[in-house]
Parts: C-alpha cells; structure tokens; sequence
C-alpha cells in the first residue's frame, strides 16, 4: 500500500498484461506516457470524481489525461508520489492493439489546435453570452410589471424564462469544462455562480455525472448518461440481452412512444431535480446547497408579488417542463443514435467518433444548441472554448478520412427524426429476442 506514496529506489518495468491485472475498486493502476501509476487510495481525492478516473484503471489513460487538464504539467505534480514504474521496453505504447499511427496523428492535431491558439477562449464572446441571458431573465420580469399577468404575457415570460435557462445550461458546461478562464479557479467559481445561481443545479453533481459521459462516452455502466434505470433499451447490444434474460420492466416496444411522455417533459423537472438534492444532501455539498438555494430565493422574490406562492411554484415547473423538452432532444440527438456499448477499450478518436455525430452548422444551430452541433470537436477537445469548434471541424474531418473512419453531420430535422427511430429499432430488437430466442 506503501507504493502508490513512495517513488521506487530502483526502476521497475511491468507489461500490458501486468497492469491490466489491476483494474479493481480496491486495487487500481494506470498508464499515462508509458508511466505506471498507483491511483488506488488517491482516486478517493480525485477533483473530477473517483469514478472518471476509475474508468481508466488497468488502461492506458494518457489521451484522457492530456484532453481533460487545461494544464497537465502542474497535475504531473500529483502523479509524482503515484508513481510506481514504466512499461518494458518491449511493451508497445498503446494497450488492446489499438492503432499506433491514428494515435500519434491525433496527437499531432492537439499540437497544431494548442500551437494555433485553438484552445484560447475570448472573454468578449462569453461575457455577451451571459449578457443575453441575463436580458432575457430582466426582459421576462419586465414584461409582466409592464402589462400584467394575464394567459398570453405568463406564456411570453416562460418561454423567455426557458429560453434564459437553457442558454445558461450551454454556458455552464462551458465553465464546468474549464474552457472559459485561463486560471481553473476563475472558472470554478463562475461554475458555481451560473449553474447554481442562475439554474439552481450542483457544480459537483454535474461536474462528476458529465466527466464519466465525456471519458466513457456510450459506453455502458461508464457512461451515466446511457443508465436508463430499465425504463429504456439502448443500441443494439441491450435489447438483446434483456430480450434473452426476458426483462420486460417496460414494453420495450413501444419505447419510441412512451419517450414523448417520460423522455423530454419529465428529464429535468421531475429526474434531474429529485437526483441533485439527493446528491447535495448525501455528499453534504452545503457549498453548491447554498448556490442553489440563492436561486429559489430570487426567483421567489421576483415572481411571488406576481403569483405568490404555489404560482411561483407552477411557474418554476413549467419553465422546467419547456427547458427539459429543450435540453433532451439537443442532447441525445448528438448520442442516442450511435453506437451504444459495452467497453470495448478504443483509442480517444475512435471512441469518441463512434459515440457522437455532428448538425450542420448555422446560426440558428450554434445558439440553439450551445455550439453543441460540433459534439465531436467538443468531445475530442473537451477544454476548447465553443467558438471554435468551427475552425478545427475541417482538420479533424481531414484525419478522419485518412484512417477511414465516419464523421457524421446531420440536418437538425434527420437528427431529430434518428433518435425516435433508434429507440423505435432499439424496442424491435427487444421484442424479437423476448419473443424467438
């Protein structure tokens, strides 16, 4: 136990084999540039989460450690006291065959996006940014002192209201990836101050829910994003194997329907908000608590002399229940449709490729969806500030199509249209196995 604190006298050499062996919640090792680490008792301290960082134990992580950390070197200072030895010289430098030339051409790519600047965020565009939302919020309670509460003006404001706090949705995930501030600290705080204040959310639970999507992506019992709790079948793989076991917690089949109903109006409302309360208390997050308290308080303050109170209450329900409709088909249409698996230990290009496709770019699609239409630049380069996900699209589409692999880009419409499709293919392939195997 003593190892994964004290840096070795002499230099020990271990194989692929020998590291993969430890790859357990009470004994985890991993690779970064052919070093061997000892993470077990430090994944506890982890500040993404012990999970994200468990994901990768008994693997290679060193794509994942350089795309995940602004600034590698200073958590090279970490790794130090984890330190427990290198591979063999005979060792290759990729785990599980994966493909030596695709990963140094990727490599070289983050080189010249880093060497270009790509990664450098310009402060006027995400001040505007937070401008219009904070706009829209005054414009929303501006409208009802100005002509009153009437059917007609209490709909204009929610859809203002919801408008507001889906472009805070998009803009958080900018802080919660770090990609804002050039000092991760900066980023943190208004982090806490957009997601908490303005949505009334959890830095923490989203930080660790949404670093497992971006390390795991699709990849089932990694991703919580792909955790349906047995109301959804995904990809190809799962209907099958609950179709064998005979599971039918739901009817599968008519998943593509049901969707509509439980899918996009209860998402945020009802599952995301019950989870970041349970997840607030039960980690004693006061912290985050405290944000998202100031949150609830403001809107009250703002909409009780309206309302009062159970209207305030209505009035945060339905701007939910128009914000989640928003959030869900935005985020699965980039997911759902594409390979939904099991682990299958891929190089970071190969993996986040078969787990994600692009929407065209326009206007419209780059606010509408938080410039998350480029899903694949994004999750190539997590810290890459959005507003140019443009700029790196045709160079990684370019390298894309020199090792053979499918960028995909849909219209808004067809992405819309896919996701239905594949749940709809999804319940089919449940039902054929329920029923023939």
């Amino acid at each position: 136990d003593g190892l994964d604190r004290a840096q070795p006298t002499q230099r020990q050499f271990y194989t692929w084999e020998e590291v993969q062996r430890h790859c357990h919640r009470s004994d985890q090792w991993l690779v970064i540039d052919r070093k061997v680490y000892n993470i077990t008792q430090w994944a506890k301290r982890h500040p993404g989460g012990i999970r994200v960082i468990s994901h990768f134990a008994g693997e290679d992580a060193t794509e994942a450690f350089v795309a995940f950390h602004p600034d590698p070197n200073f958590v090279r200072k970490f790794l130090k006291p984890l330190l427990i030895g290198e591979l063999a010289p005979t060792e290759p430098s990729q785990d599980h065959g994966k493909n030596a030339a695709l990963v140094q051409d990727f490599q070289a790519l983050r080189d010249r996006v880093e060497k270009e600047g790509l990664l450098r965020a310009r402060p006027l565009f995400f001040s505007l940014y937070l401008g219009h939302i904070l706009l829209l919020e005054a414009l929303a309670l501006g409208l009802l002192w100005v002509w009153g509460t009437s059917w007609s003006i209490t709909l204009l404001c929610s859809l203002m209201l919801a408008t507001s706090q889906a472009q805070a949705g998009w803009l958080q995930h900018d802080y919660g990836h770090l990609s804002v501030c050039k000092k991760s600290s900066w980023n943190h705080v208004l982090h806490k101050f957009v997601i908490g204040h303005l949505k009334g959310a959890s830095a923490n639970w989203w930080n660790h829910r949404h670093f497992q999507h971006h390390a795991k992506p699709s990849v089932f019992s990694k991703d919580p994003d792909v955790n349906s709790l047995h109301v959804f079948v995904l990809g190809d793989k799962q209907p099958v194997e609950y179709g064998i076991k005979k599971l039918k917690y739901m009817p599968y089949h008519h998943q593509h329907q049901y969707f509509f109903l439980i899918g996009p109006p209860l998402l945020i409302p009802v599952y995301f908000t019950i989870q970041i309360f349970q997840t607030m208390f039960s980690h004693r997050n006061w912290v985050d608590l405290a944000w998202s308290i100031s949150y609830y308080l403001r809107f009250c303050c703002c909409y009780y002399p309206f309302f009062g109170f159970f209207g305030s209450v209505a009035l945060i329900c339905f701007v939910r229940f128009l914000e989640s409709h928003w959030f869900v088909w935005v985020t699965q249409m980039n997911h759902l449709p594409m390979d939904i698996d099991h682990e299958r230990h891929q190089d970071w290009l190969t993996m986040q490729l078969s787990a994600t496709c692009n929407i065209e770019q326009s206007t419209f699609n780059d606010w509408f969806s938080g410039h998350l239409n480029f899903q694949i630049e994004h999750h190539l380069f997590p810290t890459m500030p959005r507003h140019n996900y443009h700029l790196v699209a045709p160079l990684v589409r370019a390298l894309c199509e020199k090792h053979g692999l499918s960028y995909q880009v849909k219209t808004l419409q067809k992405a819309i249209i896919d996701v239905v499709r594949s749940l709809k293919k999804s319940g089919d392939l449940w039902l054929d196995a329920y029923l023939h195997k």
